[in-house]
């Protein structure tokens, strides 16, 4: 045996775009009403507002929720799935999850929402990256860059905002 690598001459796949090279998602929509209020919007009332008909595990009839230092989503019949695990929490000014709905946390992403008082009311600043932690890197940056603007669209609309 010449190598212990049977295949160490076979070439591996380059992708075509490294994940590092995959820039973030970043989203900023401004609500009406002080920044506690926003925060309080995004993380106690996620469940009136959040489109789980398209964006959710179990779709509409589940329960989205901030509870502890998880974002879950619970079905009608009770089953659960971890959103994310939140690893910095500033109420009511930011917090920070590891970000894998769906999934498993092996398969996570990095999710950041801040808030900050302007003078229309609040600007909420969503930063999503960490690309290289999915499973289907490209993909999944793809999928949150469609999805993430419609799922803002509704939170604006809730707050009492002009949507899209």
């Amino acid at each position: 045996m010449d190598n212990l690598f049977s295949h160490s001459g076979d070439a591996l796949p380059v992708p075509s775009e490294p994940a590092g090279s995959l820039e973030p998602v970043v989203l900023t929509v401004t609500v009406p009403g002080p920044v506690a209020q926003a925060f309080a919007g995004v993380t106690d009332h996620t469940h009136l507002w959040w489109p789980l008909e398209s964006q959710g595990v179990f779709g509409p009839g589940s329960y989205v929720e901030f509870e502890e230092n998880f974002i879950m989503e619970t079905a009608d019949d009770g089953r659960t799935a971890v959103w994310g695990t939140i690893d910095d929490w500033q109420p009511p000014l930011s917090f920070h999850a590891s970000w894998f709905p769906g999934t498993t946390a092996y398969w996570s992403t990095e999710l950041r929402l801040a808030f900050r008082a302007v003078p229309e009311g609040t600007e909420v600043r969503l930063v999503h990256d960490g690309w290289e932690g999915a499973e289907d890197p490209a993909a999944t940056r793809a999928s949150y860059a469609a999805g993430w603007p419609q799922v803002l669209d509704r939170f604006v609309r809730f707050m009492g905002g002009s949507g899209e």
